[in-house]
């Protein structure tokens, strides 16, 4: 694990998991939550994220032009990416629907039809963002050649869904929440010694 990612671990585990009783989005429960924004929207966070996602796609050589994906969870991913990326990677939003006004457009930011892009979420539970976004980017033009979540929730489906939309893309969790648990419970442990 690189540096980058494994002090973004500790950052999630510390100011984004919580235990306790939540209603979930998907309408289900859980007895914990993961809220990213937390951490991606973290002056260090912001920038441990960037770097994480930067090395994460280098390492899977998929040279893309644009990383993106459905507002709100993606926009700080997308964005301190492509600002750490030194001008080699643009960043776009999807929006939930079409503007109703001005252009009228979906997709927000770079938009380049036939460009290689990166498809990009905070949490993934059932995968309808991710989906949404996959769809609206094709729709677009967009070639995806990756998809990617910075925290997958393993007990909701949500990786098969992604995987059937993305497909031929990869689909690729930096962490799952059973990473994430994991650090907090060591982090609550150390601080109770």
């Amino acid at each position: 694990m690189t540096d980058a990612r494994s002090r973004l671990l500790s950052l999630l585990a510390q100011k984004s998991f919580r235990l306790g009783q939540f209603k979930l989005s998907s309408g289900g429960t859980s007895d914990y939550y993961i809220d990213c924004r937390t951490t991606t929207l973290d002056a260090q966070g912001s920038k441990l994220t960037g770097e994480a996602f930067l090395d994460a796609i280098r390492e899977r050589g998929w040279q893309p032009q644009a990383i993106g994906g459905l507002t709100m969870g993606a926009d700080p991913i997308a964005v301190s990416a492509a600002v750490l990326s030194d001008g080699r990677l643009h960043a776009f939003l999807v929006r939930k629907a079409e503007k109703q006004h001005g252009t009228g457009q979906r997709v927000e930011g770079f938009r380049e039809k036939g460009a290689r892009v990166v498809i990009v979420d905070d949490v993934c539970t059932t995968g309808a963002s991710t989906v949404q976004a996959i769809e609206a980017a094709r729709e677009f033009g967009f070639e995806i050649v990756g998809v990617m979540c910075l925290v997958e929730r393993t007990e909701a489906g949500g990786r098969t869904n992604v995987e059937q939309a993305a497909t031929p893309a990869p689909f690729v969790s930096l962490f799952t929440d059973r990473d994430v648990r994991q650090e907090h419970l060591k982090q609550a442990a150390v601080q109770s010694s």
